[in-house]
């Protein structure tokens, strides 16, 4: 049987007449192997042409040589492990994993990170440049065309503008400066056109809130704070028929004789004027608003017509 571990041939080892056998040659790969074992053969054939009869030992030693290099080639070979590294496969899942990752990602992603990079240089390419203004340069900020919105109270109140210019007109028509009339708030609403109070606290262009203003004239009060107003005069009520019983409250004087500068009262028709003059006739002639209605008008009727006269308050 032929060596096939290398312990040699035993019937060769008790022959001492025998040649030792050579050692086996070393080969560095399976190629140098077959090159060696194909030129053995004809080793043999020389020696069998000069009369040597080939001993069992000399046969072609191809196959031992072949085998006994496959063996030294595994035993210098680095023995590797069949099975892998738990480490090393979790690395390579991770390595996989983030191919597919980054092959998965949208493109926006790629675009957004280049993006970013680009305003980046714009920015330090902006801050690296200087830019000069003149010192005569005019700053001028910037505008757009006006637009506003016309709310409802400003409605409102537009369309009283128009009211308050339709009164006044009226009012330059009627005549009333040149009688005499002096109330400073003739152009203002009355109350039907939807009129506020006055600053007396009586009703613009009504007869309470002309007379109040006449009795604050007579006693030198022209301007707020007045002297007269609806809490001082009659604060137990506003209307004209009630005003004589504020009267007898404060003890003014209240009589059948008139006299300039008193109130006229009118209870039976809730109505007040003022007294511009006594006639010897035995007239009085009379200041008023809203006898014709929230207009100024005069009158000269007896003074018995009328109810009571109501002195200036003191």
């Amino acid at each position: 049987m032929d060596d096939l571990f290398g312990f040699g041939n035993p019937r060769s080892a008790t022959d001492a007449s025998a040649p030792a056998a050579a050692p086996a040659a070393q080969y560095t790969s399976r190629r140098e192997a077959r090159a060696a074992a194909s030129v053995a053969p004809a080793a043999v054939s020389r020696k069998q042409d000069r009369g040597a009869s080939p001993r069992r030992s000399d046969r072609p030693a191809s196959r031992k040589l072949r085998r006994s290099e496959i063996a030294l080639m595994h035993k210098s070979a680095p023995k590797q492990s069949h099975h892998t590294s738990p480490l090393r496969a979790l690395a390579t899942m991770a390595v996989v994993g983030g191919i597919f990752a980054t092959a998965g990602l949208p493109a926006y992603a790629m675009t957004t990170t280049s993006s970013t990079a680009a305003l980046k240089a714009e920015e330090a390419n902006a801050k690296s440049q200087s830019i000069v203004v003149s010192a005569d340069a005019v700053v001028t900020s910037a505008s757009r065309d006006g637009y506003h919105a016309t709310s409802q109270s400003e409605l409102e109140e537009m369309s009283k503008d128009e009211i308050r210019a339709q009164n006044n007109a009226d009012y330059m028509l009627s005549g009333a400066r040149e009688l005499g009339d002096d109330y400073p708030w003739y152009y203002e609403l009355s109350e039907d056109q939807g009129a506020g109070l006055s600053p007396l606290n009586y009703y613009y262009r009504q007869c309470t809130d002309f007379v109040a203003w006449r009795l604050n004239r007579d006693a030198g009060s022209y301007a707020a704070p007045f002297k007269w107003v609806w809490s001082s005069l009659t604060p137990t009520g506003g209307n004209a028929s009630q005003w004589e019983y504020a009267w007898e409250q404060h003890n003014w004087t209240v009589s059948d004789t008139p006299i300039v500068g008193s109130v006229a009262w009118f209870g039976w028709s809730n109505h007040v004027a003022y007294v511009k003059s006594v006639n010897a006739d035995g007239t009085v002639t009379i200041e008023e608003y809203n006898y014709i209605p929230n207009v100024y008008s005069q009158r000269t009727i007896p003074a018995t017509s009328v109810e009571s006269f109501l002195y200036p308050p003191s």
